[in-house]
C-alpha cells in the first residue's frame, strides 16, 4: 500500500459553511462548485481546482419560495449547470459567469394542481447523433431542414428588425459598491408566464427570422445579446429530473419539456440510468430519500419510443420558432400599446389632446366666465366660419401652449408614435403574424397525417389559431391604415392652429396663405383630438368578426372545393367581357363596427398557441412504455436489516456495448455496533425489462485495512465513499476510536473475486437482498475479507466527523474533493499526480535555479 501517493492540488479554506454535492465536479474542466447559505438564501460559487474563486452568485427565488439548492447537474458540453430549487423549478446557469441562460418550470399535476413535489435529483445524459432520418445524404447542409417545410420558408425570409431590450438597470449599489470578486444575484428578465411555459429548445431567433435584440449596458451603450452556446454534444440530450411522488420529468436538449413519466406513486427514483444508444432509462425507486434500503431490487424500465426517431426534434424546433415570434409580436403591440397610452415613466401620445381641450376649456370657464365650456365647438366655429370667441383669441395669442415650442413638442411627440404604431404594424407585426401563420399550416398538415397520431394533435384549437392569425394580420394591417390617415389629419390640424395663431398676433400683412385642409381639420377634430379611433385597437371586447364580415365570400373549408370555386369564378368572368372591364361602382364593407382590439387578441392567440404546442410536448410521456419485474412495496419487508444501520449507499452503472452486458456496481455500509461491514455487488441488467430473474455478485468486508505484516489489521469508520470510475472506488477512512487523522483511499473494485448469489432474492427490495448476505455470512457460505487499499493519502482539512465527497475520474480530469463535515475546509487531490515525483521536480527547479 502506497502512501501519500496523490498529489494535493489545493486545499480551500472557505469563509462560510458550504455543501459539497457528488456531481459538483465538471466533467471536461477543472472546476467544481460549491452551495453555501447566507442570509436565508443560498449562494452558488464556481471554483477553479488550483484554489481560485471564479465566481459567486446568489440563486434566485421565486417571491413565495425560500427553497434552496437540491441537486445539481452539468450539461454534457461542461458549459451549463442544472441547478434545482426543491420544488418545481430549475435554472440553467452559464459556466462562464453563472449567470441564468434559461429557467425551466416543472408544471403541476393535472390531478391536483394545487400541491407540488419537492426535487429529488437531476440527470444530464447526452443524446443519440446518429437518429434516422433520410435515406437521402444532406449533401446542401440544409441543418436538418426539410426544404419546403415551414423553418426552410421562414430561413429564406429576410430577418425581422430586433427589439430594443434594457439589459440592466443601475442602481446605487452598481455605481458605488467596491468592484471586486464578481459577486451577485442571477437576474432574469421578466417574462410572461404563456411565454415561460412554451416548450422550447435554446433560443435560436435565426431560426424564426428574427434578428438577436439589443440591449442596453450599464453605460447605456446597444450591444447584441449573447448567443446561448449550444454544443454538438448537448445536441439530443436529455435532462432528467426527479421527485418525490415517483416521476421523472425529461427535457430535451436541457430546455424542451418532453412531460411527467409515472414510475411508482409516492417513491423517489434514484440511480436514473439511461442507455448510450437508445432511449431507455433504468431506475430504482425507493420509498422516501432517506431510506436507501427501500429501493427496489430489480430495475425498473422506461423506453420513449416517440425519441427513436426525429420528428421530436422537428417539432421542437416548430415549437421554438413559434415561440420566439408570438414573444416578438407580444412585444411589439406592448410597445405600441406603450407609445400611444403611456406608462409609469412614459407620457403616452394620446394623453397630449385631451390634456390641451382641458387647457382650453380650463381657461374659457375660470378667466371668461363659460360655464359649460366646449372647446371643440370653439375651434369648429373658427375653421368652419372664422369666429374667434375672445377667451378662444386670449388662448391661442398668449398661452403657454400655444408656443413654437410647446407645438414643436406636441408635434414631435404624436407625430413620432403615429409613425412608429404605421411602420411597426407594417414591418414588423404583420410579418411576424404571417411567420406565425406559415407554421401553423404546417402544425395543421401534422395534425392531418396518420403517422402522427401518437402526438395529439387538438385540430379545434390548431383552427382557432389559424383564424385568429387571419384576423391579426387584417387587424395590424388596418392599424397602419388608421395610423396613417391620423398623421395627415394631425399634420393639417397644427397647420391651422399655426395658422390661426399668426392671425390672433395681429399681422394679416406677413401671415402666409392656408395650408391646411378644412375638411381633414375638421376630421381630426371630430375623431382624434379628444377621442381617437385608434384607442380600440387597445381597449373593448376581443374581434370576433369572421371573412364575411370583411365583404369577403365564405368557401367552403375543403381546399379542393375552394379552388373549383375560384377556377370556376375565374372561367365565368372571361367568358363575359363585361365582367372583366372597368367597374365604376364599386361596392365597399362597412368595417366601422368590428370590434379590433389587437391587445387582446395576441394575448388570447398566444394562450392558445401555447396550449398547442405544450399538449403535443407531452406526447413523449404519454407514449412511454414503464415495465418493471419489481413488485409495489410491501409492508412485511425483511426486518432483519434496520434502515437506520445503512449510512450510505452508492452506485454506479457500467456500460456495455450492448443493453444487457451494463453492469450496475452498489457500494453498501452497514455501521451496526457490533460488527460494521462494507459490501460491494455487481448486478448484469440482462433482458431486463423481458422479467428475467436477476443474480448478484457480492463481496462483503470488514471495516478494517491489512498493513504491511502478516497478522497486522487496523479497524477503520468508513465516512464516505464514491465510485471513481470502472474500476476504482474512492473511500475516506479515519482509525476507529482515534480523533483522526483522515485517509483518502481507493479500493480496485473491478479486481475483487465475488461470490454469485445462485438464489433468487426473497423480497422486492435492496433490504431483502441484504438480509439474504447476512443469512449466508451467518451460516459460512460467504467470507469476510479486509478492505483492499491500494493507494492512500492523509487529508489536510478533514480530521473528525463526517465529509463529504465529490469526484471526477474523466482521463485527464481525475480529481477528488473532500469537504470536512463543517463545510469550511476543502482538500483537492489530483489522483494522478504523485506528491514525491512532484517534490523532486520542484527540488531539480530549485537546484538549476
Amino acid at each position: 500500500m502506497e502512501h501519500d501517493a496523490f498529489a494535493s492540488l489545493a486545499v480551500l479554506e472557505l469563509s462560510s459553511p458550504c455543501r459539497l454535492l457528488p456531481p459538483a465536479c465538471c466533467p471536461d474542466k477543472d472546476l467544481v462548485i460549491l452551495v453555501s447559505r447566507l442570509g436565508g438564501r443560498d449562494r452558488l460559487t464556481l471554483w477553479k481546482m488550483q484554489g481560485t474563486k471564479k465566481w459567486d452568485i446568489e440563486v434566485e427565488y421565486d417571491e413565495s419560495s425560500i427553497e434552496g439548492v437540491s441537486a445539481l447537474a452539468w450539461s454534457p458540453c461542461g458549459q451549463t449547470i442544472a441547478v434545482s430549487h426543491g420544488f418545481s423549478r430549475v435554472t440553467l446557469h452559464s459556466v462562464q459567469d453563472g449567470r441564468i441562460e434559461r429557467s425551466l418550470t416543472i408544471p403541476a399535476s393535472s390531478d391536483n394542481p394545487g400541491q407540488q413535489h419537492r426535487i429529488t435529483g437531476a440527470w444530464w445524459f447526452p443524446g443519440c447523433r446518429d437518429l434516422p432520418r433520410s435515406t437521402i445524404p444532406d449533401i446542401f447542409k440544409r441543418n436538418e431542414i426539410n426544404t419546403g417545410s415551414a423553418l426552410s420558408i421562414l430561413k429564406v425570409l429576410p430577418l425581422l428588425d430586433p427589439l430594443r431590450e434594457e439589459d440592466h438597470k443601475l442602481t446605487a449599489t452598481d455605481l458605488f459598491a467596491f468592484q471586486g470578486t464578481q459577486t451577485g444575484v442571477a437576474l432574469k428578465p421578466s417574462i410572461p408566464e404563456v411565454i415561460s411555459n412554451w416548450p422550447s429548445l435554446p433560443p435560436d431567433p435565426s431560426l424564426a427570422s428574427l434578428c438577436p435584440p439589443v440591449l442596453t449596458d450599464e453605460q447605456g451603450k446597444m450591444t447584441k445579446e449573447t448567443e446561448i452556446y449550444v454544443s454538438a454534444e448537448d445536441e439530443n440530450s436529455l435532462l432528467v429530473i426527479s421527485d418525490d411522488n415517483g416521476e421523472i420529468h425529461c427535457f430535451l436538449d436541457g430546455s424542451y419539456y418532453l412531460g411527467p413519466i409515472s414510475t411508482l406513486p409516492s417513491t423517489v427514483p434514484t440511480a436514473v440510468f439511461k442507455d448510450p444508444k437508445q432511449p431507455l432509462f433504468l431506475l430504482h425507486p425507493q420509498a422516501s430519500a432517506s431510506d436507501f434500503l427501500s429501493a427496489t431490487f430489480a430495475p425498473l424500465s422506461i423506453e420513449l419510443p416517440l425519441l427513436t426517431s426525429h420528428r421530436i426534434r422537428d417539432f421542437a424546433r416548430l415549437s421554438s420558432a413559434a415561440r420566439e415570434l408570438m414573444w416578438y409580436v407580444m412585444r411589439v403591440i406592448e410597445d405600441l400599446r406603450e407609445v400611444w397610452f403611456g406608462s409609469g415613466s412614459l407620457t403616452g401620445a394620446r394623453e397630449a389632446g385631451p390634456k390641451w381641450i382641458q387647457l382650453l376649456e380650463t381657461r374659457l370657464r375660470d378667466q371668461f366666465g363659460q360655464r359649460e365650456p366646449s372647446a371643440i365647438l370653439e375651434l369648429t366655429g373658427l375653421l368652419v366660419a372664422g369666429l374667434c370667441s375672445e377667451g378662444l383669441s386670449d388662448f391661442l395669442s398668449s398661452s403657454e401652449q400655444m408656443s413654437e415650442r410647446a407645438l414643436q413638442k406636441w408635434e414631435s411627440t404624436v407625430t413620432d408614435a403615429l409613425m412608429k404604431l404605421r411602420n411597426f404594424s407594417t414591418l414588423r407585426l404583420v410579418p411576424a403574424l404571417q411567420r406565425l401563420h406559415i407554421i401553423f399550416e404546417e402544425v395543421r398538415g401534422w395534425s392531418l397525417i396518420p403517422q402522427f397520431t401518437l402526438f395529439g394533435f387538438n385540430t379545434d384549437d390548431i383552427t382557432h389559431c389559424l383564424s385568429s392569425l387571419k384576423q391579426g394580420i387584417f387587424i395590424a394591417n388596418l392599424l397602419a391604415f388608421q395610423a396613417r390617415g391620423e398623421l395627415g389629419s394631425f399634420k393639417h390640424f397644427l397647420s391651422f392652429l399655426r395658422y390661426e395663431i399668426a392671425l390672433a398676433g395681429n399681422s394679416p400683412e406677413t401671415r402666409a396663405p392656408p395650408e391646411h385642409d378644412i375638411l381633414e381639420v375638421n376630421h381630426y377634430l371630430m375623431s382624434g383630438l379628444k377621442t381617437s379611433q385608434i384607442d380600440r385597437w387597445f381597449t373593448g371586447p376581443a374581434p370576433q368578426f369572421d371573412p364575411g364580415d370583411l365583404g369577403l365570400p365564405q368557401h367552403n373549408t375543403d381546399t379542393n372545393k375552394v379552388l373549383e370555386e375560384a377556377l370556376e369564378q375565374a372561367h365565368t368572368a372571361l367568358q363575359d367581357p363585361s365582367q372583366t372591364s372597368w367597374q365604376p361602382k364599386v361596392s365597399t364593407a362597412d368595417k366601422s363596427h368590428l370590434d379590433r382590439n389587437l391587445w387582446v387578441l395576441v394575448h388570447d392567440l398566444a394562450i392558445r398557441c401555447q396550449r398547442v404546442f405544450a399538449h403535443v410536448s407531452k406526447a413523449t410521456a404519454r407514449s412511454a412504455i414503464v415495465s418493471s419485474s419489481a413488485t409495489p412495496f410491501q409492508v412485511e419487508a425483511s426486518e432483519t436489516v434496520s434502515s437506520s444501520a445503512c449510512q450510505f449507499i452508492r452506485e454506479r452503472v457500467v456500460r456495455g456495448n450492448e443493453l444487457g452486458n451494463h453492469l450496475q456496481h452498489l457500494a453498501i455500509y452497514l455501521a451496526s455496533d457490533m460488527r460494521p461491514l462494507f459490501f460491494l455487488t455487481r448486478t448484469p441488467y440482462a433482458k431486463c425489462a423481458a422479467g428475467v430473474p436477476l443474480h448478484i455478485d457480492v463481496t462483503v468486508m470488514e471495516c478494517s485495512i491489512a498493513g504491511h505484516e502478516p497478522g497486522d489489521v487496523t479497524d477503520v469508520d468508513l465516512c464516505n465513499a464514491e465510485f471513481f470510475d470502472d474500476e476504482i472506488l474512492v473511500i475516506v477512512y479515519k482509525v476507529r476510536g482515534a480523533d483522526g487523522p483522515m485517509f483518502a483511499a481507493t479500493v480496485h473494485y473491478s479486481a475483487l473475486e465475488y461470490q454469485t448469489q445462485s438464489e433468487d432474492v426473497n423480497g422486492p427490495v435492496r433490504k431483502d437482498m441484504i438480509a439474504n448476505v447476512l443469512e449466508k455470512l451467518n451460516e459460512g457460505h460467504l467470507s469476510l475479507k479486509a478492505i483492499p487499499i491500494k493507494r492512500r493519502r492523509q487529508l489536510t482539512a478533514c480530521r473528525d466527523g463526517s465529509v463529504f465527497l465529490a469526484v471526477n475520474g474523466r482521463v485527464g480530469r481525475r480529481v477528488v474533493c473532500v469537504l470536512d463535515g463543517d463545510g469550511t475546509t476543502m482538500d483537492i487531490l489530483d489522483m494522478e499526480g504523485d506528491e514525491d515525483i512532484e517534490a523532486e521536480d520542484e527540488s531539480e527547479m530549485d537546484s538549476t535555479g
